[in-house]
């Protein structure tokens, strides 16, 4: 577009920057600096500034290539720049893009169909993020507490596992157990309850009347990628049906083909009474999120109860329903599943005095070192290898699904490179 019709479009003078300014301010260096200057800081990145990406490759600002293990936390399983999402997202984004909920579109419908069918479950309530979608969940175990199971108004509880994370909003960090999420944004909601990842019998003993719900990750992820005991969630399952409570699955990060199933609950042999779903829903390429659950308690919401603007948008829409046929056409779980035990068996094998333990399952793997994590993130970048800290001690591993076993061996070479120096 040439200045003269972007002025008249935009009304002002829009300033031409010189083709040596734009080299000078692309750099690494001055876009971290623009970062800092203008942006707040609740994130600390490792300082690779990265301009475009295909499959399990990214590239910097500066054209170096870096393997992707972390895949935008689970969020690219399909890869980076899937051509058939973004082919879908192109056609659609020329046809409509949002109506909002005050009308139908015509992609809404078909995803709800394709989800069911995919699942098994009856109905959808499709958001944006991850913890919206964790927060419609709350909302209707809550709901359904009063309205179905009989709970007194305002006396409904929810179980909640210990270390547990759903998301960032206020009612989700009041009932994290991790301090730092927490500091400085009290006062919180009340009416959750925490118990030990991992025992089933303490779910048991903590259930009350008035407990409506237990929320659980069946492996959690930001705390480390923590597995429970095999059989646990079976267990768990059990006791809430017994109880009539009903169990929430959180497979946001799990989900989706990265533990070598669908989702990871499947490894129990069980089906929770609901699902959140986000991140990989949509390829990495738009905001996708969704609760699955039975009529009886999405059933629960009346128009006006709970809503979103962007919340199944037909572009949105489109876009998941290519990701989840990219999951299936490709055959993405069972290629987690068989990669995923083999980089476990490679990562086994790693002798290091820094290893303190190795977990994992599925292409999801958790490297816990007896001393920091950052520094070796950072050592594997300069390889390049990026990958990220949690809790920091962990170095969590978590390619794109799509990644090639030559791609993988070599990724794995570099961290026993970094750990074995």
């Amino acid at each position: 577009m040439d200045l003269q019709l972007r002025n008249a479009i935009f009304g002002m003078d829009i300033p031409v920057i010189a083709a040596d300014a734009t080299q000078e301010t692309s750099t690494a260096a001055r876009l971290i600096e623009l970062e800092h200057q203008y942006g707040a800081h609740n994130y600390h990145p490792l300082d690779v500034v990265i301009e475009r990406a295909s499959g399990a490759w990214v590239y910097d600002v500066e054209g170096r290539r870096y393997l992707d293990f972390l895949a935008a936390y689970s969020a690219v399983n399909q890869g980076h720049c899937h051509p058939a999402i973004f082919k879908a997202m192109v056609e659609q984004a020329q046809k409509v893009t949002l109506t909002s909920r005050a009308f139908r579109n015509d992609q809404l419908p078909l995803l709800y169909k394709e989800l069911s069918e995919l699942t098994g479950y009856e109905m959808a309530l499709p958001m944006n993020s991850g913890a919206e979608a964790v927060e419609t969940a709350l909302k209707a175990a809550r709901k359904w507490g009063e309205t179905v199971k009989g709970i007194a108004a305002g006396r409904t509880e929810i179980l909640v596992a210990q270390n547990n994370f759903h998301g960032r909003t206020i009612a989700i960090v009041g009932f994290s157990s991790d301090e730092q999420y927490r500091r400085g944004f009290g006062p919180f909601p009340a009416g959750f309850r925490e118990v030990p990842f991992g025992d089933a019998e303490a779910v048991r003993a903590a259930i009350t009347p008035n407990t409506a719900a237990f929320l659980v990750e069946p492996i959690q992820g930001e705390a480390g990628v923590l597995i429970p005991p095999t059989g646990y969630l079976a267990r768990v399952a059990a006791i809430c049906r017994e109880n009539n409570v009903l169990l929430i699955c959180d497979e946001i990060q799990s989900g989706l083909g990265r533990t070598g199933k669908m989702f990871a609950f499947e490894h129990d042999g069980i089906r929770p009474d609901a699902v959140i779903i986000g991140k990989a829903l949509s390829g990495g390429y738009y905001p996708v999120s969704a609760v699955l659950s039975s009529r009886e308690v999405l059933g629960v919401f009346q128009p006006g109860d709970h809503g979103s603007t962007f919340g199944g948008n037909p572009l949105a829409c489109a876009v998941a329903r290519t990701a989840l046929r990219v999951l299936v056409d490709e055959k993405l779980p069972e290629r987690s599943a068989e990669l995923g035990a083999y980089a476990l068996e490679r990562m086994l094998a790693i002798k290091s005095p820094l290893i303190k333990s190795v977990r994992g399952l599925g292409l999801w793997i958790a490297l816990e070192l007896n001393g920091p994590a950052r520094p070796i993130c950072e050592a594997l970048k300069e390889r390049g290898v990026l990958c990220k800290e949690t809790h920091s001690t962990v170095v969590r591993l978590a390619p794109p699904l799509v990644i090639s076993k030559e791609d993988l061996d070599w990724g794995i070479d570099q961290i026993e490179a970094v750990l074995t120096a």
